[in-house]
């Protein structure tokens, strides 16, 4: 098989990893999950060839009802479903929620149309927040969706709407509920050491397309 490098270069190929669920509390009986999204691309598609963002599970609700209605002709991915019931201490339920957000992303990337998305573009490279996202993709910003993207890793972007003001995905719990996990207000925890693994590359090249490289 060819070096990795060897593949990246000869092939246009968009990578997009979920992985890294952190928990944050809200109030005694609120608390939230986000997950980081990592891209790395050589497409000309995307302004970043590498990026992280961490997002909740509402800002992708927001994303896939945003493209609907921008590409009506499209069926959409489905995305995981929001479980009443979802355990934030449940590993199995955490790398599956993972693993279908990550199917979606994968699958949404495959389009033209919807890569032609400005929102899908701030969704997955800046840090702004959906409220921002929306504002900005219509052009009620005072910066541009290049200028949101490049200066999202250097705070030059006016502070952000906090997270917890998103459409709610809260998963209500009280203190038994989530058997005694310890997190801080002020700042996220580390909630799980796992990352789904799981690599989609979209190849031009006639046999490449799903190639998982190592």
């Amino acid at each position: 098989m060819l070096p990795r490098n060897t593949l990246l270069l000869l092939f246009e190929f968009i990578s997009i990893t979920v992985r890294d669920p952190r928990v944050y509390k809200q109030d005694i009986w609120h608390m939230y999950l986000d997950y980081e999204i990592c891209l790395e691309t050589n497409s000309m598609c995307f302004r970043k060839k590498w990026s992280s963002v961490r997002r909740r599970y509402s800002e992708f609700v927001w994303l896939r009802q945003s493209l609907q209605q921008n590409a009506l002709i499209i069926e959409l991915p489905k995305l995981p479903p929001w479980l009443p019931f979802f355990h934030l201490r449940s590993p199995e339920q955490v790398a599956l929620r993972m693993k279908g957000l990550q199917m979606f992303l994968e699958l949404v990337v495959q389009s033209p149309l919807l890569l032609s998305d400005s929102r899908l573009h701030l969704f997955l490279q800046s840090k702004l927040s959906v409220g921002r996202m929306e504002r900005c993709a219509q052009g009620r910003t005072r910066y541009t969706v290049a200028e949101a993207i490049h200066r999202s890793s250097s705070a030059c972007v006016p502070p952000l709407e906090d997270k917890s003001s998103c459409d709610s995905d809260y998963e209500s719990c009280s203190s038994s509920s989530v058997l005694g996990l310890s997190v801080d207000t002020s700042q996220s925890e580390h909630f799980l050491e796992m990352s789904c693994g799981h690599t989609h590359c979209l190849g031009e090249g006639r046999g490449l397309r799903g190639l998982t490289l190592s």
